[in-house]
């Protein structure tokens, strides 16, 4: 049973493995959505806007990277918190994107669970207060 059914996350990375891992840490937890590209998870945000509250985005994939995706997503959805996971650290486009208030914050691979399930919890906290 999910322990927060009304907290919906999308989680986009165009690895399969790393999807499934991403699911199995937080399907319990959350809903969890996940698409193997950006592409898809635009569609996925169209389809379910008014429940996604999280975006978790991996930064590198082919055709737009993570950031790339988010500046669209976030144009059409800005009630949306956003965030980059990314298995090569910091970098000038995630400290610009942190700088311009595109994404949230960013997680680096292999993932921390506790750090994740946090920031969910305290974007849904941020959301829900405005």
């Amino acid at each position: 049973m999910t322990q927060h059914p009304d907290i919906t996350v999308l989680y986009v990375d165009d690895e399969k493995d790393n999807l499934f891992v991403f699911k199995a840490n937080f399907n319990r937890k959350f809903e969890v959505i996940t698409t193997l590209s950006p592409l898809d998870a635009l569609e996925q945000l169209e389809l379910h806007h008014d429940e996604i509250i999280v975006v978790i985005s991996d930064m590198r994939m082919p055709v737009m990277n993570g950031v790339e995706f988010i500046k669209k997503a976030k144009a059409k959805y800005n009630n949306i918190c956003y965030y980059i996971l990314t298995g090569y650290g910091h970098n000038e486009e995630i400290e610009a994107a942190l700088e311009s208030r595109i994404i949230e914050d960013y997680f680096t691979k292999p993932f921390d669970a506790v750090e994740i399930e946090k920031a969910i919890l305290d974007a849904t906290s941020r959301l829900r207060r405005n």
